[in-house]
C-alpha cells in the first residue's frame, strides 16, 4: 500500500502521488497506493512532499473520475497553482492508519527489510513492491535485483517485523 520505511507515528508515510493537473480550477490528478484506491480521499489533511519537506494541505474536494482520482486542495484555485504540486508525493501520518490484521502488512513496513532464503543466504533488502493482478511482488536489491512474489506459504515463509527480516523459499540464482 505505502512506500517508505517504518516511520514514527507523526512522520508522513507515502500513500500516493500527484500525477498532474485536472482542468483550470486548481484540481489535481492523484495516483493512490491505498486499497481500494479511493480510500485516499477519506483522509484529510494530506501532507505533500515539496522540495524535500512535508507541507500540510487540507483537501476540500475529491472524487473518482474516469478510473482515476482528482482532488482540490485549499488555496489551490487555478491551474498555475495546481501545477506546482505535480509529482509531489502524498503522505499521511502513520497514526491515521488502522492496525493491520494478523498476517497482513503495510508496504511501508516491508520496505528496508532484509530478505534471506531457506539456505540462510541474504538475498538483499526490500526496495519496493509492485501490485499485480494476482499478487504483490517484492523488489529485492542486493548485488542484483530480484522480484519475489509475495505469496505466503509458497514463497514467503515468514515475516518478522521486529527483526526486520523476511524468510523466502527462493533460490539464490533466481
Amino acid at each position: 500500500m505505502m512506500r517508505a520505511g517504518r516511520e514514527s507515528l507523526d512522520e508522513p508515510v507515502t500513500v500516493g502521488r500527484v500525477n498532474g493537473v485536472f482542468g483550470t480550477r486548481g484540481w489535481i490528478k492523484c495516483l493512490s497506493y491505498t486499497r481500494p484506491r479511493e480510500n485516499l480521499l477519506t483522509y484529510n489533511p494530506w501532507f505533500l512532499l515539496r522540495d524535500g519537506a512535508w507541507t500540510r494541505c487540507a483537501v476540500v474536494g475529491g472524487r473518482v473520475h474516469h478510473g482515476g482520482l482528482i482532488a482540490q486542495l485549499a488555496g489551490c484555485d487555478d491551474r498555475d497553482t495546481a501545477v506546482t504540486f505535480a509529482r509531489c508525493e502524498i503522505g499521511l501520518p502513520r497514526r491515521q492508519f488502522a492496525p493491520p490484521a494478523v498476517g497482513e502488512y503495510y508496504w511501508a513496513d516491508l520496505i528496508g527489510m532484509h530478505v534471506r532464503n531457506l539456505a540462510g543466504i541474504v538475498l538483499g533488502e526490500v526496495v519496493g513492491l509492485h501490485e499485480t493482478g494476482a499478487h504483490d511482488v517484492l523488489r529485492v536489491a542486493g548485488g542484483r535485483e530480484r522480484l519475489v512474489p509475495f505469496v505466503r506459504e509458497v514463497y514467503v515463509k515468514a515475516v518478522d517485523l521486529d527483526r526486520r527480516t523476511i524468510l523466502v523459499d527462493w533460490h539464490e540464482e533466481d
